[in-house]
């Protein structure tokens, strides 16, 4: 066997492979003898087909077996050894196919490989990112009590509606003298006052009571005709088409009144006698919306960073080499305009993990597989924890074996905890400059 390999360009090269009988022959021999043992025929014993017949039935499709595992096996151990790097697989040139199965001995075979680019990624303080901290100001701290108590509160049924309460109400449709339609609209149902927009009606609700009969037309109560028809279970044409008042009758009104600050709710949260009064309520509040923030932060820090090692670098691709690989290895047959129109999705990923493996590979950035399963317990118990439990360690070691013996979920884990360890190399070595920002204006730039 010889291989040989042309440089086409900088990114680009074709890999020649020449195989004569000395390579595949005895392989060939010996593939053939095992279909002769698993082979029946008419008029003979099972496995007693003669050799003859077996090449002449099979042969062809046996050669070009061998052939392919051969040609597979040496170009990516002439690859390894050579310690080419490569971006996606070599790519059999089309013009291999012209081959004479029947009579040929010697075959050549030729391999398109696309190169990945050489460069350096210099990581250090001679570059510097601004870092946004969202400032935990009274007013943030203040949102966020709001909604803790909205969450926490308690269900009642108050005689008099106000904004925000829920209004349980059956619904009549009224003809032009305002009594109500025999077979017209009929619904019970529930609105909330909050998300009633118009003015007029708003008004007619506000200060509702038990059994009150309220009119309202239709095009007031509702601003759609599709939330008209959703509302009130109205066909499409039907709801397009209504035009007329509606009688409210008030059945029962719910409101969701806050929960107090005391040490019930403090307790509720946080566990029997951790927090004792509201100052140290809001100051773990304030504690746990910078802990919040941090991981934002963070990511908008690694985004800004990864935008900024594309443009410095902007590492070149083998694009039409990539291109004809990404036709060859989808699963679905996929057209050359479609794979245009991805491309440059595509190659944006390929230069940022070009980058990343630069990265990883010059500060020796590795995984370990306690690592992985210390990572995998921990997610398990965040999932566990949504739901207010506690799992048993040996229930916690069973799910993490069961999640990191699928390809697909360890993967995930893996390259969670490369991108943390990435993460915190650039917060070690790039010079960052934190800017306060207000949490209106850091969601701002995040856009």
């Amino acid at each position: 066997m010889n291989i040989t390999q042309e440089k086409v360009d900088a990114l680009n090269v074709v890999v020649t492979i020449k195989v004569g009988p000395e390579d595949y022959q005895s392989k060939v021999d010996d593939a053939v003898k095992k279909v002769q043992r698993q082979a029946t025929m008419p008029g003979f014993r099972p496995g007693k087909v003669p050799a003859g017949m077996i090449r002449k039935m099979y042969g062809k499709s046996v050669l070009v077996d061998e052939l392919n595992k051969i040609l597979n096996d040496s170009i990516h151990q002439y690859i390894t050894e050579n310690k080419i790097e490569i971006l996606g697989n070599p790519l059999p040139k089309v013009d291999d196919n012209n081959v004479d199965w029947d009579n040929q001995k010697e075959f050549t075979f030729n391999y398109e490989l696309g190169l990945a680019p050489q460069f350096e990624v210099e990581v250090s303080d001679k570059t510097s990112f601004d870092y946004p901290v969202v400032k935990v100001d009274d007013a943030l701290v203040d949102k966020y009590l709001a909604d803790v108590k909205r969450n926490y509160g308690k269900p009642s049924n108050p005689e008099i509606a106000s904004e925000k309460d829920v209004l349980y109400v059956d619904i009549n449709e009224l003809d032009a003298e305002g009594n109500i339609t025999a077979g017209g609209v009929f619904k019970s149902t529930s609105i909330g006052l909050d998300r009633v927009k118009n003015e007029s009606a708003q008004q007619k609700l506000n200060g509702a009571k038990k059994e009150d009969k309220i009119v309202i037309h239709c095009n007031e109560l509702y601003a759609t005709p599709l939330d008209l028809g959703i509302a009130l279970g109205l066909e499409k044409e039907v709801a397009e088409t209504l035009n007329c008042n509606l009688q409210l009758t008030v059945r029962n009104i719910a409101r969701l009144e806050d929960a107090e600050l005391n040490q019930e709710l403090f307790d509720k949260i946080y566990g029997a006698g951790k927090i004792n009064s509201e100052e140290e309520f809001r100051a773990k509040i304030r504690e746990e919306l910078g802990l919040m923030f941090v991981q934002d932060q963070d990511r908008k820090l690694f985004t800004d960073i990864e935008n900024a090692l594309i443009e410095k670098y902007n590492p070149q691709l083998p694009e039409g080499f990539l291109k004809r690989w990404l036709i060859t290895v989808n699963e679905k047959p996929i057209t050359m305009e479609q794979v245009n129109a991805e491309f440059d999705n595509y190659a944006r990923a390929m230069k940022w993990k070009l980058i990343e493996n630069k990265i990883v590979k010059s500060f020796q950035i590795a995984v370990t597989a306690d690592e992985a399963k210390e990572e995998a317990a921990r997610f398990i118990r965040s999932q566990y924890a949504r739901y207010g439990q506690v799992p048993k360690e040996e229930e916690i070691d069973k799910i993490t074996a069961s999640l990191l013996s699928k390809e697909q979920e360890a993967q995930k884990i893996y390259e969670n905890i490369y991108s943390g360890k990435i993460l915190q190399l650039f917060k070690n070595n790039f010079k960052l400059n934190n800017k306060e920002v207000s949490y209106n204006e850091f969601f701002e730039i995040q856009d």
